[in-house]
């Protein structure tokens, strides 16, 4: 079925060769498609047609991110063929984040933690379009609909009493915040490494507008798992080598504590079946964080990497 796609897509008349892509929790088929033309490599991804009108948008942010010298997928062309939508970007030479870090030096792994922080800060230049509400009204509304479900869905989170005390003490600091593009999903299975080095940041399929700290987040659940130097380098390049203050690390400690609610119910959700693994991760930053009687985790430290 594939290869008679690539035949209805004009910008693909002279693929080689195809290799399916199986990875991530996007509906997309993803192919990484290599061209006759010097071997240049493409990655395509076909959705349903349905999803054009989103798709585009998506498009549009990936030439919006050009703008702002983002490394990460250069746009080539969006359509439709057949009863398939497609998008083909450049292809990020390297490997994912997560499984490479573990086998370089901490003072690698912060370096690329740094540039990724540094590429976030680039991203978070492109403001929202004014037809899109302030972030604290859309954020309040989410976690009041995330908290009905929670408390209505039968699971039940150690000390949630104390968590939900700790977001109403600080959710009005959402208020004066920023309302800037967010990727939403900046974690280091969405960065790619290639030899020790920084290549680009993917997947900015699950877009969003808001507080540009409100991305760190993913740094608790995610990244601080499987590479520390990474999480803190991240920070500290989005800063530019300031440490972060304690502002930083309320709201940082309030959206961790908003996405414990929110986690439950898009697991039970999408993948329930995860759920034992996503309460682990909810379970290690709430410790992290001493149930957010902390605001700063435990796994930061000051340790100046050169």
């Amino acid at each position: 079925m594939i290869e008679t796609l690539l035949k209805q897509i004009p910008a693909l008349s002279n693929y080689k060769d195809v290799i399916q892509i199986k990875k991530g929790f996007s509906t997309d088929e993803k192919y990484l498609i290599h061209t006759n033309d010097g071997n240049k490599k493409l990655l395509l991804r076909t959705f349903k047609l349905e999803e054009f009108e989103s798709k585009k948008k998506e498009y549009s942010i990936l030439e919006k991110m050009q703008e702002y010298n983002v490394t990460c997928s250069q746009p080539i062309a969006i359509g439709q063929a057949g009863n398939r939508g497609y998008m083909i970007t450049s292809y990020i030479e390297g490997k994912d984040a997560g499984e490479e870090l573990g086998k370089y030096s901490e003072q690698e792994q912060y370096n690329i933690g740094y540039e990724a922080g540094q590429e976030l800060r680039k991203i978070h230049q492109f403001a929202a379009p004014n037809h899109v509400s302030c972030w604290h009204s859309r954020k309040e509304e989410k976690h009041k609909n995330y908290i009905d479900s929670y408390l209505a869905c039968g699971i039940r989170v150690k000390n949630d009493d104390k968590i939900m005390n700790f977001i109403e003490e600080n959710i009005h600091l959402m208020k004066e915040r920023p309302n800037v593009f967010q990727h939403d999903d900046f974690h280091v299975g969405n960065i790619i490494v290639n030899n020790k080095k920084f290549a680009g940041v993917i997947d900015f399929n699950r877009y969003d507008w808001g507080d540009p700290f409100h991305e760190f987040l993913k740094i608790g659940i995610f990244s601080r798992e499987v590479s520390i130097p990474f999480s803190i380098g991240q920070i500290r390049g989005y800063l530019n080598h300031t440490e972060p203050d304690e502002y930083f690390w309320r709201l940082y400690s309030l959206y961790l504590a908003m996405c414990v609610f929110s986690t439950v119910i898009w697991t039970l959700k999408t993948v329930p079946d995860n759920l034992n693994d996503m309460l682990d991760k909810v379970y290690t930053f709430l410790e992290d964080h001493d149930y957010f009687s902390e605001l700063k985790p435990k796994w930061y430290t000051e340790e100046i990497y050169v």
